[in-house]
């Protein structure tokens, strides 16, 4: 979890007002010390008159202070402002106290310059530039102030962010807090340090407030397209979570149009991707839910509690539970057929935005759709929560449905979000267990539409998360489900390098010994010539080679007794490739030296030529247990003649 945000400054703790009421006493003290000065008189009178502008304007703006509530007032550039003009204020202060001495020999150890007044009197100009300015955008109707104040002279980004952070926060007109909005969204997508200053200076809040108000379609797009354009980061997502921005973006994502759910989907999506903490705020907000049901409108889903025709009361009183469950922003409408069959048109609380999705354009469903399977796709990586929550609503059926039907970015994205949510599984056995389970339906879809991507679909893109979800999910198959080792051996010889390692490494999954199935698995490998297929990898591809040697490796522990293994002279293939794998993958040394023993055992014909070759190799590899099995195996070897001799 990122750290949290620093503490204020000291300055900060006091209320704008406080500020502000002892800056007026301060400009008093100014004006009195002018009065009171016995030399320079006509450059104190300057002084005093220029300190009497600014503290008119330190009273108009506390009566604005004072007029607005805490949460209506943005204060960012009032306390920056009024920091410089208390340094300004203090030093007319210690100038004109040096004016306060009338005896020569006083004036003598307090020499005051007509330099001096003109350099303090710039310091007061530009105190006043800076007032009127902030004046400007608390107290106008005439939209964002873009006028560069002096404090700003710098870095004129600084006074641009304020006056739209100001716009958005406090602007009277919604069409000048959507402009500020769209401006801030352009901001941050120029570089990181316009990003921080727009954090820094508070701007994350308003542009929620924007976005949880609702007051047209327009201003919360300009909302979530800043917030998405700000979090770019993990830390800078978690400033978002700081200031409650999920359960907002959760509420608005299940109350609002269409137009304006791409974008938030969007914005859920890029948050869930960079910050775990983020992910785990949305799986307590139930995200899924809502995103589960723009995901599949219009869709019709086929629902195994309700099959055979009829409906019955307890599937309706479930229904009603569940509907009872979800949260208040989001509706389900539910319609059971004759043919036991579950339709969700993904429509808005009571509602309210049905009219409107019926009108919308194709392109835009279709928009919607693949943002909501991204954003599954992102909440699902590495977390149990989300993932458990998609399958507990009809997620992986939806998902599994998208396979089938669509294409492109779509189901690209559906397939992405049941690798991940089948990687999450692989190593959550309670998750495994409940939701991919051979004999539940949404399971079973799910696995035919992996298995039909992986046979029939051309895009390596496409294959590779398929390929990587079966694989996942090795431990869930039993012995009796033959179907799955096919085609994966089939793709060992893909001409794509890619396909082929991650198809290796799937088929090392089934056949790795912690798999209660391996040998089963193993000899199903064979069986569908697996052997050949290994030894026919992809040359190219160092990742290829390496993945089919310790699949070949787990064969050869498994079924080492195996006529195939010993016809593609697979112990020559280990021999030849041990010493180079074990320098680059030295984890894989001793794999490596117990395969090529264990082959050895079985094919001690093989290599006639050259009995003592393995047992050497072996040996140096693995010195007591190689020479024990050597002793085993061929203890005539070791006899001397006499010893013949004596039998």
């Amino acid at each position: 979890m990122a750290a949290a945000p620093t503490t204020a400054a000291p300055e900060d703790e006091k209320t704008i007002q406080e500020q502000l009421s002892l800056l007026v006493l301060l400009a008093d003290r100014v004006r009195k010390a002018a009065e009171e000065a016995a030399s320079a008189k006509p450059e104190c009178g300057d002084i005093a008159r220029q300190v009497d502008r600014l503290s008119q304007m330190l009273r108009s703006i506390a009566r604005i202070a004072t007029a607005s509530t805490t949460n209506s007032l943005y204060d960012r550039p009032i306390r920056r402002i009024s920091s410089d003009v208390s340094k300004n204020l203090d030093r007319a202060l210690t100038l004109i106290r040096k004016c306060k001495h009338s005896s020569v020999l006083r004036q003598v150890f307090s020499i005051t310059t007509s330099a001096d007044f003109r350099k303090l009197s710039n310091f007061l100009e530009s105190s006043i530039g800076d007032m009127k300015w902030l004046l400007s955008i608390y107290d106008s109707d005439d939209g964002t102030n873009l006028a560069l104040p002096p404090i700003a002279s710098n870095d004129p980004n600084l006074s641009w962010v304020w006056s739209y952070i100001a716009s958005i926060h406090m602007g009277k007109k919604l069409t000048d807090r959507v402009e500020a909005a769209n401006e801030l969204a352009s901001f941050a997508r120029d570089n990181d340090r316009t990003k921080k200053m727009i954090i820094e200076e508070g701007g994350i809040a308003p542009l929620l407030k924007l976005l949880k108000e609702g007051a047209s379609s327009d201003a919360q797009i300009a909302a979530a397209n800043a917030l998405y354009n700000l979090g770019s980061d993990e830390e800078k997502v978690q400033l978002i979570v700081y200031e409650l921005g999920i359960p907002i973006i959760t509420h608005v994502l299940g109350d609002s149009p269409m137009k304006v759910q791409v974008m938030v989907v969007k914005l859920v999506s890029g948050m869930a991707e960079l910050n775990l903490n983020a992910q785990e705020e949305f799986a307590r907000e139930n995200v899924i839910r809502p995103l589960v049901t723009l995901l599949s409108m219009d869709m019709i889903l086929d629902d195994p509690k309700l099959q055979a025709g009829k409906t019955s009361i307890h599937s309706l009183v479930q229904i009603n539970k569940q509907l009872a469950k979800a949260p208040n922003n989001v509706y389900h409408s539910l319609h059971s057929n004759s043919s036991g069959s579950l339709h969700l048109d993904g429509s808005g609380r009571g509602g309210f935005h049905r009219k409107e999705r019926e009108s919308e354009l194709p392109e835009t469903k279709l928009k919607l759709k693949v943002n909501c399977a991204e954003a599954l796709w992102k909440l699902s990586k590495g977390s149990v929560s989300n993932s458990r929550k998609i399958t507990e609503t009809k997620g992986l059926l939806c998902l599994g449905k998208m396979i089938e039907t669509e294409q492109g970015d779509l189901q690209l994205n559906c397939l992405n979000a049941i690798m991940e949510i089948a990687a999450v599984a692989e190593t959550c056995a309670d998750l495994r267990r409940a939701a991919f389970k051979t004999s539940s339906p949404p399971a079973k879809a799910v696995l035919d539409q992996l298995l039909r991507v992986i046979q029939e679909e051309s895009f390596p893109a496409l294959k590779i998360p398929a390929i990587k979800a079966v694989g996942f999910l090795a431990r869930t198959f039993p012995a009796r489900e033959t179907r799955i080792i096919g085609p994966l051996v089939a793709q060992l010889n893909h001409r794509n390098p890619e396909v082929a390692t991650e198809a290796a490494i799937a088929l090392g999954k089934f056949v790795h010994p912690d798999n209660f199935l391996h040998l089963e698995h193993s000899k199903a490998i064979i069986e569908f010539d697996g052997v050949p297929s290994i030894m026919r990898m992809p040359r190219t591809s160092d990742q290829a080679q390496v993945h089919g040697l310790v699949l070949l490796c787990y064969l050869a522990l498994h079924v080492g007794n195996s006529k195939a293994l010993e016809q593609a002279r697979a112990l020559n293939t280990l021999e030849g490739a041990a010493r180079s794998i074990a320098a680059q993958h030295p984890e894989l040394k001793e794999l490596f030296a117990k395969a090529i023993h264990h082959l050895t055992l079985y094919q001690a014909g093989a290599h006639p030529s050259r009995p003592y070759a393995p047992y050497v190799e072996f040996a140096f590899e693995n010195l007591a247990l190689g020479v024990c099995n050597v002793i085993k195996v061929y203890p005539q070897l070791h006899m001397t003649n006499e010893n013949r001799k004596k039998m």
